[in-house]
């Protein structure tokens, strides 16, 4: 198969790689010149563990290649995969479709032979009716198809996600398309892996559930870990307890700092807005946008208890700002909510984070960025585990208590337990629902 993918965002690059890993030619396309540049260099622009050496393979192989040139793309593509971003919009909530709709004007001015085009994108129901009526009204005579096929990717294990998936959602209108969409995913289909086929409604609105979905277990579990604080209990042994029950699951029962990410904060906000629109409230959603907030808020009150009511003064390090680990992503991460209270309250704020200060330096202004732990730690009043990378999992936590001027642990993650803080010294020690 011949494939162009439109976007060398994180779901077009992992897409782009991981189809031309399948065996087919792919052609990625972006506008941004410096961004083709890269990967034409062999640079990725993005984090995921083994995305540069997958493409480096690929392109060897001359199966793989980058270019500004969408009508070059497009000749004789069997499908064209839309992966451009699809960021809230400001003011009301929706889905920020601008990229998608202009991607899809400029397919429907090169279209020469038949082809699929295939929404990557996260995209509200409907946009997809809405790609083909651009399509068709910019170029009747166009033979084509649309396609809805939504990303299930986990940021720092996209590869395998997109190679082992659970399941490919693949939305068509006619046996025509459903065939090339087959062909496309010919390889996951050979090894049995699950190959869902719908119509172009349930596959945008399944994208949108199945995050919503995991949004509500995250927020469900930190809401019993405020009460677990509350009444004495641990969440983590509640949430061992609840997820062994097979009808619950034990994934997405981790409590912490709330969630972000490129996916489930604009993801809740445009499914509750999509039923406003269509006059059928989104009420859980909407709770649980509203109580993630609150829980950010919560663990600043929380930092905030353990610096004697104050930030004013007090050198705080902060170890993680990343939404999650193994990834550079910063978009809606807890630490933009708190790390700029900290700031904002008079703290000093050393952060260590593995890949998180390309973008973080932008988001995180008046910071100082240390790479070796127990030099930021040194001198600290405060230590804060944000995110939990597998780098602040085995600290050596007397050498860290022994360094700093209060020895106070703020373990957001859980990754530590009250008992292994007291005997390395810590005289304070804080987590979530425990």
């Amino acid at each position: 198969m011949r494939i162009a993918m439109i976007g060398t965002g994180y779901v077009g690059l992992v897409s782009g790689v991981c189809f031309s890993d399948f065996g087919h030619d792919v052609i990625c396309v972006d506008k941004n010149p410096d961004k083709i540049d890269m990967l034409n260099k062999g640079e990725v622009p993005i984090y995921e563990p083994g995305l540069k050496q997958l493409m480096a393979k690929n392109v060897e192989a001359g199966r793989l290649s980058f270019t500004l040139d969408l009508p070059e793309a497009m000749e004789g593509a069997d499908a064209i995969f839309i992966a451009v971003g699809t960021p809230t919009r400001r003011g009301d909530g929706h889905a920020d479709l601008t990229y998608v709709y202009a991607a899809a004007k400029e397919i429907a001015a090169n279209i020469k032979d038949y082809t699929v085009v295939v929404t990557k994108s996260t995209v509200p129901v409907g946009t997809n009716r809405e790609v083909e009526r651009i399509i068709r009204e910019t170029n009747p005579d166009a033979d084509f198809d649309v396609a809805s096929n939504p990303e299930f990717l986990r940021e720092g294990a996209a590869i395998d996600d997109f190679m082992r998936p659970d399941r490919v959602i693949v939305g068509v209108q006619n046996d025509r398309a459903a065939q090339v969409m087959s062909d496309v995913y010919r390889p996951l289909f050979l090894r049995d892996f699950p190959i869902v086929t719908t119509d172009l409604e349930s596959a945008e609105m399944i994208k949108y559930a199945a995050n919503a979905f995991l949004a509500t277990k995250i927020t469900f579990i930190n809401e019993i870990a405020a009460l677990c604080e509350r009444v004495g209990a641990d969440v983590k042994q509640v949430s061992k307890g609840i997820g062994l029950d097979n009808r619950i699951g034990n994934k997405f029962l981790h409590a912490g700092p709330g969630y972000g990410g490129s996916c489930f904060p604009k993801d809740t906000k445009a499914l509750a807005r999509i039923g406003q629109d269509h006059a059928c409230p989104m009420e859980i959603t909407e709770t649980v946008i509203t109580v993630n907030e609150a829980i950010k808020r919560r663990m600043i009150d929380k930092l905030n208890d353990l610096c004697d009511g104050s930030f004013n003064g007090k050198n705080v390090t902060v170890l993680g700002v990343t939404f999650k680990p193994n990834t550079d992503d910063m978009r809606d991460a807890p630490s933009l909510t708190i790390v700029p209270a900290l700031v904002g309250g008079g703290a000093r704020v050393k952060v260590v984070d593995p890949q998180g200060k390309h973008e973080g330096e932008a988001l995180l202004p008046g910071v100082e960025w240390i790479e070796d732990v127990y030099e930021a730690a040194t001198g600290a009043d405060l230590l804060v585990i944000l995110t939990e990378w597998n780098e602040f999992r085995a600290l050596d936590l007397t050498r860290i208590a022994k360094g700093m001027s209060q020895p106070r642990l703020a373990d957001l993650r859980n990754i530590y337990s009250a008992k292994d803080a007291k005997d390395a010294g810590f005289e304070q020690y804080s987590a979530v629902g425990r």
